[in-house]
This record gives C-alpha cells, sequence and structure tokens, in this order.
C-alpha cells in the first residue's frame, strides 16, 4: 500500500480509463503478486541469495520493464487527452490487465517481499510451497482490495482529473515517477 509504480499506475489507469480498466489493471496486478508469490514458493529465493547474477539480471530486467511504461506515458503524454468516445489505454481489458500484470513484475518491492519476507512465515507443519502460495494468495487479494478501495476515491474526483492539462499533467509525473524507478532499479539503487 504504499505509494509507487503500483499506485501510480492505477491512478494513471483509473483517469483515463474509468473503474473498469482500473478493475483489470487491478487483477493483472493481483495475478503478477501470486507470480511472484509462485516462484518464492519454487525457490526463486534460494536461486538468488546463491547466485547473484541471476539477481542482477532479475533486477535489470525490472527496471527496464518500469523504464519502457515510464517511456510508454510520457508519449501519451505527449499525445495529449484521451479522445472522446475512447474509453482508456489502447487494448481494453486486456490491455489494462497486462499494464497491471507488467507493472507489477516490473517493481522490485513486490518481488523482495515476496522471496524475502513470505518463506518466513512458513508453517512448520504442511508443504511450505502451499503455505508460501496460500500467504501469497492473502497479499494479493488484500492488495487488490486496497486497490479497488484507492481507484474508487480517484474515480471520485475524476470530472476535475480528467482536464486536458492535468491528465497531461499527471501523465508527465507517472512518466517520470516510473523512469525513476526502473532507472533506480536497473543501476541498483
Amino acid at each position: 500500500m504504499l505509494p509507487g509504480a503500483g499506485q501510480a499506475m492505477m491512478m494513471r489507469q483509473t483517469l483515463e480509463g474509468g473503474l473498469g480498466v482500473a478493475r483489470a489493471t487491478i487483477v493483472g496486478n493481483a495475478v503478477g503478486l501470486l507470480l511472484w508469490s509462485l516462484s518464492a514458493a519454487a525457490g526463486l529465493s534460494t536461486l538468488l541469495l546463491t547466485n547473484p547474477g541471476v539477481y542482477t539480471v532479475v533486477r535489470i530486467a525490472g527496471g527496464v520493464v518500469l523504464v519502457v511504461l515510464g517511456i510508454n506515458t510520457l508519449r501519451a503524454g505527449r499525445a495529449g487527452p484521451t479522445p472522446p468516445g475512447r474509453d482508456g489505454p489502447r487494448g481494453g481489458s486486456w490491455g489494462a490487465f497486462g499494464t497491471g500484470l507488467a507493472t507489477n513484475l516490473g517493481n522490485p518491492k513486490a518481488g523482495v517481499f515476496a522471496v524475502s519476507v513470505l518463506p518466513q512465515f512458513v508453517t512448520a507443519h504442511g508443504s511450505a510451497f502451499a503455505s508460501i502460495a496460500l500467504l501469497g494468495a492473502v497479499w494479493a487479494f488484500v492488495n487488490a482490495c486496497w486497490y479497488l478501495l484507492f481507484t474508487w476515491g480517484v474515480s471520485r474526483g475524476r470530472a476535475l482529473m480528467t482536464r486536458p492539462a492535468v491528465q497531461r499533467g499527471l501523465r508527465v509525473v507517472t512518466g517520470l515517477v516510473l523512469l525513476a524507478l526502473g532507472t533506480a532499479v536497473a543501476a541498483g539503487v
């Protein structure tokens, strides 16, 4: 629930496409959390700890994803406001789902949480894989609930925020945040 790439993307998706687009983005984000959790359960934590080169590749790939999302957001900002009659980003629900998934998989906070925090709560009884997978499902559910509430709140102010100058400014700010985060992640900062 900390501010970052995910919240910036949810705000942008809600303001440009409305709650339908935001919900598809939330589903993509939740699937990303589940993938991070299943990766941690399958041993990604161990792989990253024993092989720093793999960690570097994962870190750089996440940074590149965020930079690409930032560049695409800045390009959309130069294009101007969303045209009338077109509800939200290109690609419809699948495009919004992909945006949520890519933003989450490129988010270093999600990856670090999955591989470092979730394994600490594995139960002594039963399968470690099942335990981490269940914790990941709870994490995805809580996160989705938060984003549903957050995007609902953002949608309430959508009329003000959909003015062309405000949209352009939000795209520029969101794009710059994604670029900065992506560059920091790729550089290991």
